[in-house]
């Protein structure tokens, strides 16, 4: 399983959207409809799926699946 699938694994577990139906443009809150505790779980689990420390700051600016994945690849190429 690619590491986008797995994301989108992940993902899909606080929505309706299955992991194939999701688009890099998707909006977690309004495509999604992430509640602010849906958001804050889901990075907690990211963190502990893929061993990366999520600066809360940096979590909160994360609007879309593309810029979750991209920042997600980001701290893995940190660690």
């Amino acid at each position: 399983m690619t590491q986008e699938m797995q994301f989108k694994k992940i993902v899909a577990q606080y929505c309706e959207v299955e992991p194939e139906n999701m688009k890099g443009d998707m909006r977690f809150r309004e495509d999604l409809e992430f509640t602010s505790l849906d958001f804050m779980s889901f990075f907690g689990e990211l963190e502990d799926t893929f061993d990366v420390e999520l600066e809360e700051e940096e979590a909160l600016q994360v609007r879309t699946i593309a810029e979750a994945l991209a920042l997600l690849e980001k701290l893995q190429e940190e660690a």
